[in-house]
């Protein structure tokens, strides 16, 4: 029986399987974000342990930086999170360097995350690379802590769920649009326990930063970690001059694409197919990425539901202040937030200007644009992106997690509507009482412009 994509990753890296059923897997990288860092290296302290690996680890500041003021904003955690990485000698990102930026966008940028190879981040959207081949995963403080003094992570080797993605995208529909209607066919608890696999015509006809939004959002369904098989599309990445890789990486792209890939008789605990061919763009009505609608449908969920589920949709909509039966077009939204690692690459910054080009935003509308790297701010300002987002009257911002943690201080103001290019519009997620919309960059750059919800201008 042939052997899936995540089993041939997985059975490479499995060192050993513990009394209790866990497996200790293998990491071949590791990156520690601010938030986490100083409590994992002050415990790692307390124990009398070191790093294991420090040429395999390094440490960002991307949760509590202030995009706003980049040089005199230094939180406590970001104090701390150097004086950590000084004491225990790790490579750190500083978030002036020109190398900073989100932890999961960095990871792909750099070369941490490659096809073949394992990552661990304590943060749940670590699967974001699973779009490069990279089996990812998100972990605790404890773990972490283990992570860095053995390089090993103790799991329950997860079970397996393929989602074939069949059909032909129509215009102007994006992959944040593609996971929010998966989420809103499956539930946010469909994937708990699977490793999932994505598949089918549209997903190789997606780009890689597309692919990256995909699995981005895999963990808003449940998920444990995802994968996509690496391609041509893959090599082509990893090849931009940008990326500024060594021959030794290129090679090893090369190869990994020839080969990882799951085989033809290899079976899922799981699978579904869905044709992609009537999505149209999406955005979120309630308080967790499921609840969501077209822009053009009113809010509506199945009939027969569980007393729990309905009592849910209906404190969601409490909360957000609306109505079943409602439309969403034309409400109108006074914030407007472009980054986050589920959005803020170039390819999602260009797609956004293209929309603002030659408007502005309406009178009412707080909007700004937060990119995801300073590579990537660097590629946007040299293509002029700054510029159109500035004469639109967008905020132009330093990277970091900004409004998507709102561990920053960068914030709504309650009862603000906001459509929002990130992955999570839980209750009080973006600033208490603020209502979050989940939507795609084109579909937030065109409500930042109409000053109310709106699928295109």
């Amino acid at each position: 029986m042939g052997a899936t994509l995540f089993e041939k990753i997985w059975h490479t890296h499995c060192v050993e399987v513990r009394e209790d059923g866990r497996a200790l897997l293998y990491i071949d990288r590791h990156l520690v974000h601010d938030l986490h860092a100083p409590h994992a290296f002050k415990e790692l302290t307390r124990q009398q342990r070191q790093v294991r690996r420090k040429d395999l680890t390094l440490v960002v500041q991307d949760h509590t930086v202030s995009t706003r003021d980049k040089g005199h904003a230094i939180s406590d955690n970001m104090q701390a999170t150097q004086a950590a990485c000084a004491q225990h000698q790790v490579p750190f990102v500083d978030h002036r360097s020109p190398q900073h930026g989100i932890s999961h966008i960095i990871a792909a940028e750099q070369g941490m995350a490659l096809p073949g190879k394992t990552l661990a981040c304590p943060d749940s959207h670590a699967s974001t690379v699973g779009a490069l081949g990279c089996l990812a995963f998100g972990c605790g403080t404890t773990e972490l802590v283990h992570i860095l003094a053995t390089q090993t992570m103790a799991l329950a080797k997860p079970k397996q769920m393929r989602i074939n993605l069949t059909g032909q995208l129509q215009p102007g529909v994006t992959a944040k649009d593609v996971a929010l209607h998966l989420i809103r066919r499956v539930g946010i608890t469909a994937g708990r326990g699977y490793a999932v696999e994505y598949a089918g015509p549209v997903v190789r006809d997606m780009d890689l930063e597309g692919r990256m939004t995909l699995c981005n959002m895999t963990i808003e369904w449940g998920g444990r970690t995802c994968l996509i098989a690496p391609d041509h599309q893959t090599i082509a990445w990893y090849q931009q001059p940008a990326r500024n890789l060594s021959a030794d990486i290129l090679k090893y792209v090369v190869e990994q694409a020839t080969h990882l890939h799951s085989d033809p008789d290899a079976t899922f605990d799981a699978e579904l197919t869905l044709d992609c061919t009537a999505v149209q763009p999406h955005i979120t009505w309630g308080t967790d990425p499921s609840q969501a609608v077209s822009v053009h449908e009113a809010i509506t969920w199945p009939e027969h539901v569980s007393p729990e589920e309905n009592a849910r949709h209906l404190q969601a909509l409490h909360y957000m202040g609306l109505q079943a039966g409602q439309s969403l077009k034309g409400l109108p939204v006074q914030r407007v937030f472009i980054g986050s690692c589920t959005n803020a690459r170039l390819s999602d910054l260009r797609e956004a200007a293209r929309v603002v080009r030659n408007r502005h935003i309406a009178d009412h509308v707080v909007a700004f644009v937060v990119p995801g790297s300073a590579t990537i701010k660097a590629q946007a300002e040299a293509e002029g992106l700054d510029q159109i987002f500035l004469q639109a009257g967008f905020e132009w911002h330093a990277p970091g997690c900004s409004m998507c943690a709102g561990a920053n201080g960068e914030v709504g103001q309650a009862g603000e509507r906001c459509v929002s290019t990130s992955n999570r519009n839980f209750e009080n997620r973006q600033g208490r009482g603020v209502r979050t919309h989940l939507a795609s960059p084109t579909t937030a750059a065109a409500c930042a412009i109409a000053g109310h919800i709106v699928d295109s201008l």
